[in-house]
């Protein structure tokens, strides 16, 4: 069954060798770029397009017509290829130079059966004369295409520049000059009277089948064009016509209108998986990724604005003749408005984008799982011990700037590949510091302590054991939660025999563990070693801690996460700067959280720096202590 995507949408691809068609109504050049694990296009030699046709695993079309085909074989790509995205441009001297007066372009992507896998009908394009239509990724070993239709009305060479691309100006002009339009399969439609009038975004119907052979059949006759089209309402009928006009696409089957005013209404769950709480996951991965892409895009251009604004004030100014008669005056002032407009509409495109996201959030939030839901949602209330370890666990809320109050899950795949570390010192945010010292050490514990209670709650009864290193006793109020309710495996570690003690245990199973996984005997394992999960919760780090057991701590810390054994640090780095450079390995190895709003989180894929929102119990709520109950009853087989 072909999934209908919209945009930003995305879809797994079973198969690897691929073919894309495209079908414009018009005549449009056809390419695609290859990109690095960070989106970015090292080179010319990345890029496949009509002059230079084929590259590993990428074959494009040599010409410009309406209808196009694509071949693509992601096996057969380099292993530093992450992204390949498919590029359509109007070519120089296109009628309308703009697609926004064209009929919307239809991508279909197929297996190598010529099973129809997705299709996206780009709608919603102005003023653009490029867009990036779709992009194949690879996530986690397999691969997925998305739903771009990202427009750039600085055409070819504002695309290529945005992915990364040096002098992409010089490369769009040989791009374009290496085809040349079709000639028209028909006679040409009547001028228009308005030629900087939008037609209206209307689904076509009553479309004709498509040629069997795309690359050499001649491109389907473009629809008359009315002589004045009207702002709103519904689009008038051409003189000398029976009814109103068909804006069909050659592709598509009858379908209901598609209106900018009305987006698709999300659904909790509509992502791919085999189970709910996969789709739900992948889901809320997809919204992290629409946000980042949404506000990358925003970001773009409003710098592009900014740097086309100094351009031409500079541009201005060096030209003597333009000092004299008011000339300067108004070039500035058309430059200001330009950039204006144009940053207006990126904010129309941003505000767009963002409140379909708050849509969904609004939609997927309620049905979330206890192990990715808010501790406030009311799925905690009907909470029973799972029986097998979910994909992943929420450790807290993610947003930008551009709308803090859209906070998108921050979900952490289990097992959990790097130890936590909750930042209990002020470091650079302006929430720490409004508080004292002993407040945010406590509410830092507080965090570790909901973390705590998460990851039990997160595994079946008996598979997750907690240990805590409190030296100096000062977390007695904060881990009462954890104590009270018989979860610890023992309880906290006091002075710096109770450390070492600790320590020594831990340690001793990793080595037991790692030389029974190297020697292929995890049979003959010592029949008393609990196999558990294990979590060390260490507090007032370095109180109490001595050369060997700060060895011991880096050595869990690097090899511990193979074999089921975790850190979850509460500490304040200022406090262990005796220490010098020797723990930077310890801080870097630990993914840092911190107890109040920090935009600290960086991700790789276009570089936003996030900002960290901790869990928060609501105020006087026993949620928590309930979890516990049902986890502690679980673990003995009792009823809580």
């Amino acid at each position: 069954m072909t999934a209908e995507l919209v945009r930003g949408q995305n879809h797994p691809l079973p198969d690897t060798r691929l073919e894309i068609r495209v079908s414009a109504g018009h005549p449009v050049v056809a390419g695609a770029t290859l990109g690095d694990e960070h989106g970015r296009v090292p080179g010319a030699e990345w890029v496949a397009h009509p002059g230079s046709p084929s590259l590993p695993g990428v074959d494009v079309p040599g010409r410009c017509a309406a209808d196009l085909r694509l071949t693509v074989d992601l096996g057969a790509v380099s292993d530093a290829v992450h992204r390949l995205s498919v590029l359509l441009a109007l070519p120089a001297g296109a009628g309308a130079g703009r697609f926004g007066a064209l009929a919307a372009p239809f991508v279909a992507v197929a297996g190598r059966d010529g099973t129809d896998l997705a299709s996206y009908t780009i709608t919603g394009l102005d003023s653009e004369s490029a867009v990036v239509a779709l992009e194949l990724y690879r996530r986690q070993g397999a691969w997925k295409v998305r739903a771009m239709g990202q427009g750039y009305e600085g055409g070819l060479a504002a695309l290529l520049g945005d992915q990364g691309l040096e002098r992409p100006a010089e490369l769009a002009a040989s791009i374009l000059a290496a085809v040349a339009p079709e000639p028209p399969a028909a006679d040409p439609a009547p001028p228009v009277a308005d030629p900087a009038a939008r037609l209206p975004e209307v689904e076509r119907v009553g479309g004709s089948t498509p040629p069997t052979a795309p690359d050499t059949a001649p491109a389907p006759p473009l629809p008359p064009t009315p002589p004045a089209v009207p702002t709103t309402g519904t689009p008038t009928p051409a003189m000398g016509t029976a009814g109103p006009i068909s804006y069909a696409h050659p592709r598509r089957q009858a379908a209901a209108p598609e209106s900018r005013q009305a987006p698709p209404t999300p659904v909790a769950g509509d992502a791919s998986g085999w189970s709910m709480d996969e789709r739900l996951y992948n889901q809320v991965w997809g919204m992290f990724e629409d946000l980042a892409r949404t506000a990358a895009a925003y970001r773009s251009a409003c710098d592009f604005a900014e740097s086309r604004l100094d351009r031409e004030l500079d541009q201005s100014l060096s030209d003597y003749r333009s000092r004299v008669g008011g000339a300067n005056d108004a070039a500035r002032a058309t430059a200001r408005a330009r950039h204006d407009e144009l940053v207006e509409r990126a904010q129309e495109v941003l505000d767009r984008d963002l409140a379909q996201l708050a849509a969904e959030v609004e939609v997927v939030e309620p049905a979330l799982p206890p192990a990715y839901a808010r501790w406030d949602s009311p799925v905690w209330h009907a909470y029973r011990v799972p029986a097998e370890e979910p994909m992943a666990i929420r450790l807290g809320d993610l947003h930008l700037p551009e709308r803090t109050d859209l906070r998108i899950p921050m979900l952490v795949r289990l097992p959990l590949e790097r130890g936590l570390w909750v930042d209990s010192g002020r470091g650079h945010s302006e929430a720490a510091g409004l508080l004292d010292e002993v407040e945010l050490r406590r509410l830092a514990l507080d965090c570790a302590v909901a973390h705590a209670a998460r990851l039990l709650a997160a595994h079946p009864a008996g598979e997750f054991a907690v240990h805590v290193l409190d030296a100096a006793g000062a977390g007695t109020a904060a881990l009462a939660p954890l104590v009270d309710s018989d979860v610890l495996a023992a309880p906290p570690a006091r002075g710096a025999a109770g450390v070492s003690a600790v320590l020594e245990q831990l340690t001793e199973r990793v080595d037991l563990l790692q030389m029974a996984l190297r020697g292929g005997a995890a049979d003959a394992l010592p029949p008393g070693l609990d196999t558990a999960r294990q979590l060390l919760i260490v507090h007032d780090f370095p109180h109490g801690f001595d050369d060997r057991a700060v060895t011991r701590l880096r050595y869990l810390a690097d090899e511990g996460p193979s074999v089921g054994v975790h850190l979850l640090m509460v500490a304040d780095r200022a406090d262990a700067a005796a220490y010098g450079p020797l723990l930077d390995p310890l801080w870097k190895s630990l993914l840092r959280l911190t107890p109040v709003a920090d935009d600290h989180l960086a991700d790789p894929w276009v570089g936003h720096a996030w900002s960290y929102e901790p869990p928060i119990l609501p105020p006087g709520s026993r949620i928590l202590r309930e979890v516990l109950a049902q986890v502690t009853a679980a673990r003995y087989g009792k009823r809580p």
